[in-house]
């Protein structure tokens, strides 16, 4: 180990330290709050996605009856995931609800489990990330094991927003496929507004991940090298003493005469 020494021309001592080049260590104060602010924001844009969801999949307007197939001006009829609904300029409307479920299409199906799947991810990365929150105190949870809950929460946000974009760009798909097929004989239907509000929420819930991934302390768990500080000074006979200083660290201290 080199140990790099100083002296004034007084003659008092001065502390000198001297370590190998260690691990980095995280920044704290500043750095610390903005990544407390990152990781609130990130979960506030969790939650206004989860709500988004939960409105997308309770929604009947996630396609709408093509204005070119509709009888009369004042007449429109929309469907989504769990029924059908038509609705006249009286402000008169009549929904039914799907009465089967294995005579649905396989889109259908397959979007109604993804959408449910979305809104209970999505609730446990609210939980999870609430408890991974720098700002949040639960028992004796050390930094390490909180940052990581809180990159669990984030994965499980970017995971729901998946979930979500995957139903509505898959029903999307095919409402757009049934009205350019010139073989459809069925009514055409075109984008509904649910749509719009499902890409939306995925892609809040993937932003707030993101943010609650990104903000993950970057610690390494390499013990840092330790460290020893000395006390040097200069006696009239020209003679150098070092001497070793108080530390506050547990490693062992020696003394060079």
């Amino acid at each position: 180990m080199r140990h790099t020494t100083t002296e004034k021309s007084n003659g008092e001592p001065q502390n000198v330290s001297s370590s190998s080049q260690g691990v980095s260590r995280c920044e704290r104060g500043t750095a610390s709050g903005m990544t407390a602010g990152l990781q609130v924001a990130g979960l506030l844009l969790g939650l206004v996605s989860w709500c988004l969801q939960s409105s997308c999949t309770s929604s009947q307007v996630w396609k709408v009856r093509s204005q070119q197939e509709t009888v009369g001006s004042g007449q429109w009829q929309y469907e989504g995931l769990w029924m059908s609904c038509a609705a006249t300029s009286l402000g008169s409307v009549q929904c039914s609800r799907f009465k089967t479920v294995l005579g649905l299409p396989p889109h259908l199906q397959a979007c109604r489990a993804l959408m449910i799947l979305s809104l209970l991810v999505g609730l446990a990365s609210i939980v999870v990330s609430i408890l991974g929150l720098k700002c949040t105190k639960f028992g004796r949870t050390s930094e390490n094991v909180k940052d990581q809950i809180a990159l669990s929460g984030g994965v499980l946000f970017i995971l729901s927003g998946v979930f979500t974009l995957t139903a509505t760009s898959w029903y999307a798909s095919r409402v757009i496929q049934d009205f350019y097929n010139p073989l459809y004989g069925g009514v055409r239907f075109e984008l509904g507004t649910s749509l719009y509000l499902g890409w939306s929420a995925s892609c809040l819930a993937i932003l707030g991940g993101s943010l609650l991934c990104c903000n993950c302390r970057r610690c390494s768990t390499t013990p840092p090298s330790r460290q020893f500080s000395y006390n040097f000074s200069s006696t009239s006979e020209g003679q150098k003493i070092y001497r070793a200083a108080p530390t506050s660290n547990n490693g062992s201290t020696k003394a060079y005469v």
